[in-house]
């Protein structure tokens, strides 16, 4: 069953463009990872946070994903990783257009 992973952390920056220049390479290796469907990034600049919502095959797939992911921000210095994983209602998600076909 296809799970929805959110993940939300403080991010210094950049942002913008600047963040699409310095991350388009993670986001194309992004494509790599077992389970993905698709992800879209966020961003918010005055209130200094990043991250995504993914869309994963199964929940096995995410929670692999958000283990690995969480290590390397930790890595990256980036502290208050909060990673949730959601059971998707897909008849109301599909009433509001969501891309789950």
């Amino acid at each position: 069953m296809r799970k929805l992973l959110q993940v939300d952390f403080e991010f210094p920056g950049p942002f913008g463009d600047e963040m699409t220049e310095a991350l388009t390479d993670l986001a194309e290796s992004i494509n790599d990872e077992p389970g993905i469907i698709w992800k879209i990034w966020t961003e918010n600049e005055q209130a200094r946070l990043a991250g995504g919502i993914y869309l994963f095959e199964d929940e096995t797939s995410a929670s692999a994903y958000l283990k690995m992911h969480s290590a390397r921000l930790s890595a990256m210095g980036i502290t208050n990783i909060r990673g949730r994983i959601f059971d998707l209602n897909t008849p109301l998600s599909t009433i509001n257009r969501a891309p789950l076909a």
